[in-house]
């Protein structure tokens, strides 16, 4: 009984470590990195490409990352913004073919 507890809970982490490259926004897939920023783990940065591909998966698969970094670091899924998905098109910032994303996770 325990070996198959053990085998049915090694299956389902499987599972939830499958990459985010196996996810489509809005039809497309990105690369997505999600770091701290200096010495303080709850400041972000979260980069995503290729944004060619479109702006709005890119935004998406960002938001996405980002808020799994504060959930798995934080157990939180709030963000305070300084550089967010949803700012518009020319404030964003996007650097050779990537978009990057900033802010911090905020326990509040």
């Amino acid at each position: 009984m325990r070996l198959i507890l053990l085998m049915t809970a090694a299956l389902a982490m499987t599972a939830c470590n499958q990459r985010d490259e196996d996810l489509a926004f809005d039809g497309q897939y990105y690369r997505t990195s999600t770091k701290k920023v200096g010495d303080d783990r709850s400041v972000f940065q979260t980069e995503v490409k290729p944004v060619s591909q479109s702006l709005t998966g890119a935004r998406e698969a960002g938001l996405y990352d980002a808020t799994r970094y504060c959930i798995e670091d934080f157990g939180t899924s709030n963000i305070v913004w300084t550089r967010g998905p949803d700012g518009d098109d020319g404030a964003l910032l996007v650097s050779n073919d990537t978009l990057i994303l900033q802010g911090t996770c905020s326990v509040r």
